[in-house]
């Protein structure tokens, strides 16, 4: 091979080599390009509302959802919360699910007039981000007692205090928030307006909505179990989750006023079964009721002498229909239905007892479907007998041929041998006074 050839090779090869490089360079230029861009995704925060008392079912929704939002790969969630309070053992469940939240959690007390009391100032205070809209409050977090009687020695109340006033300072402690004020909340039942509330350090921020809010905390740093984390906001997509089918039935069911319908109609439903057995319907309508009604007073605080009141009421009203008492019985069982439903929830949180508007006509109804099917009982038992000896006593008729020792009456489209101690022309009125036999005994009827 010539010098001129090996030349010409050795160029073509340099040449080759030179390309091949540039488009390495190129290619990994495109690939640091791309990784840079998608380290810096666009922001998402799930949004989800709770406006309810804090119930177990409550407790299992939030959880669920910063779970589900962490598994999503969300920036964050938002809790739009406005809440009464509720129970303590629910609201503790939260509380380790925000302490311990692998992404940043947001309270918001929202929309104006929404309120944080009681369980809701402590889930406000361990968020990672607590924040309020104008024309909202939050305090008033005294511990009460509730279940079984709902009352305490004063002892007891004060070990339950002390014991709500340490929890409620360590978590502000951990958030940074003001110690001092959650402690006159627990003790005092100390509530605060939003402005107030920022400028007692008890909140963050104060905002209008949740847009507003994204674009205060943006660059704020929040810390975690996995270090500190520096907020980015900037044009945050906003998902807002609604509850499942599942949540709103165990949410529903924990409202008062429906696990007491619920309690009411499954016993209105077993009675009727008992009482017709072969109806099926009424008895499989009150065995699911009773089962859900069951359902939620587990995750209320139920005072179960009011349930054997109410039980006690309706068999009250089941005794009247075959003991005859003149109307004690069902008195009776009106008073036992009443202090029954007073006393079911005890609670100082109306979300968490019977509305009186729910209570007085179920009361209304359930004692006078008693008095009708007591009244239709009573009737039925006075009602004279149509059929046998006694359905003929007292029947009238006309004598078709003289009656005294022997004689025909006809009564009822019958012809009967007849009697009488007393001579009965031909054609005149009779009585059945008896019967002896297949005779009647009759007497003349003016």
């Amino acid at each position: 091979m010539s010098e001129e050839t090996t030349n010409g090779v050795t160029m073509k090869y340099k040449k080759a080599k030179t390309v091949v490089m540039s488009v390495m360079i190129v290619i990994c230029i495109v690939l640091a390009g791309s990784h840079a861009f998608g380290d810096e995704k666009t922001p998402v925060f799930n949004v989800i509302t709770v406006n309810a008392a804090i119930t177990p079912a409550v407790a299992t929704y939030i959880i669920k959802s910063i779970d589900q939002a962490y598994a999503e790969g969300s920036t964050g969630l938002i809790l739009l919360l406005d809440t009464p309070g509720g129970l303590d053992l629910a609201m503790r469940d939260i509380i380790k699910e925000l302490l311990g939240s692998r992404i940043p959690v947001i309270v918001f007390v929202y929309p104006s007039g929404a309120r944080a009391a009681s369980a809701g100032v402590m889930i406000t205070m361990a968020s990672n981000i607590a924040a309020m809209a104008p024309g909202t409050n939050i305090g008033a977090a005294h511990p009460v007692a509730i279940g079984m009687g709902g009352k305490m020695d004063e002892t007891m109340a004060e070990k339950v205090v002390n014991d709500a006033v340490a929890y409620s300072k360590s978590i502000a402690k951990k958030r940074g928030r003001n110690s001092k004020w959650v402690e006159l909340a627990v003790r005092k039942s100390e509530s605060v307006t939003a402005e107030e509330a920022l400028k007692l350090n008890v909140i963050d921020f104060v905002a209008n909505d949740v847009s507003q809010l994204l674009a205060k905390i943006d660059g704020k740093t929040v810390l975690l179990p996995s270090g500190e984390v520096q907020l980015n906001t900037k044009g945050a997509i906003i998902n807002e989750k609604k509850m499942g089918l599942r949540e709103r039935i165990l949410t529903a069911l924990s409202d008062p006023n429906i696990a007491y319908l619920l309690l009411m109609i499954g016993l209105a439903g077993l009675y009727f079964e008992f009482a017709h057995p072969g109806a099926i319907l009424p008895g499989v309508i009150g065995g699911i009721s009773l089962i859900l009604a069951f359902f939620a007073l587990q995750t209320l605080p139920v005072n179960f002498a009011g349930v054997l009141l109410i039980i006690f009421g309706i068999i009250l009203f089941i005794a009247e229909i075959k003991i005859v008492s003149h109307g004690m019985l069902t008195v009776a069982g009106v008073i036992s239905l009443v202090l029954g439903s007073l006393m079911l929830f005890e609670s100082p949180i109306p979300a968490l007892r019977v509305s009186l508007k729910v209570m007085i006509p179920t009361i209304v109804i359930v004692t006078l479907f008693f008095v009708a099917i007591i009244g239709l009982a009573v009737k039925a038992q006075m009602r004279k007998p149509a059929t046998g000896v006694e359905g003929m006593i007292g029947k009238k008729g006309d004598a078709i041929t003289s009656v005294h020792e022997d004689g025909k009456v006809f009564i009822k489209g019958e012809h009967w041998n007849a009697y009488s101690k007393d001579m009965i022309e031909e054609g005149e009125k009779i009585k059945v006074v008896g019967m002896k036999g297949l005779r009647l005994e009759v007497e003349k009827f003016e």
